[in-house]
Order: structure tokens, then C-alpha cells, then sequence
């Protein structure tokens, strides 16, 4: 009897410790930003006015292709284009390094595919006034097809020069040039 007891009480307290250790808890740090989030924030956005938003995706998918990206998802009314670019990145000096540590029986894969991604949102603010925000990831491939690179690319030059070229595009776009 008492050893029933001890037996129930047991699987209660296992079920109980289960119970919470299941329950989704998201830390306060988890949720916090980091600091630097406002400033690439900043770096990936533009605001343009006096044009309205199909034209500005208009000029953003013809400056994103003529940097040879091939868009591969946009969605007009939600003000998103998805696309990528793709090119080989062997570095002949990482293969011969390869080539002479396989002879001593070390096997060394070298980065040989990489791919950028660029998301692109926009976002009606007022009448006339549409925020741009752009977000290029950087991913690299080795010749055994393993990812060995994935990040975001913070560069300042990247977006200024992407900008640059977008403000220009607009300008054209909204003047049927």
C-alpha cells in the first residue's frame, strides 16, 4: 500500500516536472534588440516621396536585375521582392591547398558556390511618402554542398550604392524616361 503510494506520488512529480519543463518561457533577452539593430535598420532604408509604391517596386526590380540579381518572388500588394544571384567562387589556391593535403591523406573541401539573397519590403508611410528597406544574406557553399557561410551582409557601401542606383531608377521611372 505505502509502496502504491510512493509509486503515484512519483508519477505526478514526473508528470508536473514534464509539464513545466515544456512550457514555452521566452526570456527578456531573447525579446530585447541589440543595439546595432537600429543602426543597420537605418542603413537598409530610404525614405522616397512623391512617388507611389508600384513604381518604386517598378524601379527596385529593374535596378536589382541590372546588378544580376534574378527575382524569384514579388508580391505587388504586400510590396515585396525576393531574388537572388548566384556565381562559382573556387579559389584556385584553395584547390591546389586541397590537392596537396588529400596526398597526405587530409581531406580539406573548399568554398566553390555562393549566393546572395536581397529582400526588399516597402512601406507606405503617409500619401506619397514610401519607406524602402532592403536586406542582403550572404551564403557560401563547399564542393560537398555544405552550407559553411550564412550571414547578413552590413556593409554600408552595399546599400548607399543600391540607393543611389534606386533613387536614380525612380527618377526615371516616375518621369516615363
Amino acid at each position: 500500500m505505502r509502496l502504491r503510494r510512493i509509486f503515484k506520488i512519483g508519477v505526478i512529480l514526473i508528470c508536473l516536472s514534464s509539464f513545466l519543463a515544456c512550457q514555452n518561457r521566452i526570456l527578456r533577452e531573447a525579446l530585447t534588440l541589440p543595439p546595432e539593430s537600429l543602426i543597420d535598420r537605418q542603413m537598409q532604408t530610404r525614405i522616397f516621396e512623391g512617388s507611389d509604391e508600384k513604381k518604386i517596386l517598378t524601379a527596385s526590380a529593374a535596378v536589382l536585375q541590372d546588378l544580376g540579381f534574378t527575382i524569384e518572388e514579388t508580391e505587388v500588394r504586400a510590396g515585396v521582392i525576393a531574388c537572388s544571384r548566384e556565381r562559382d567562387v573556387t579559389d584556385p589556391k584553395e584547390v591546389m591547398l586541397s590537392i596537396a593535403l588529400l596526398i597526405f591523406g587530409i581531406y580539406l573541401p573548399y568554398a566553390q558556390k555562393q549566393k546572395v539573397f536581397a529582400s526588399l519590403a516597402t512601406i507606405p508611410l503617409d500619401p506619397g511618402r514610401i519607406a524602402v528597406r532592403i536586406t542582403f544574406q550572404h551564403m557560401v557553399w563547399n564542393i560537398d554542398h555544405v552550407l559553411i557561410k550564412n550571414e547578413q551582409m552590413n556593409e554600408p557601401e552595399i546599400y548607399q550604392e543600391f540607393f543611389a542606383r534606386l533613387s536614380k531608377s525612380v527618377f526615371l521611372v516616375a518621369h516615363e524616361i
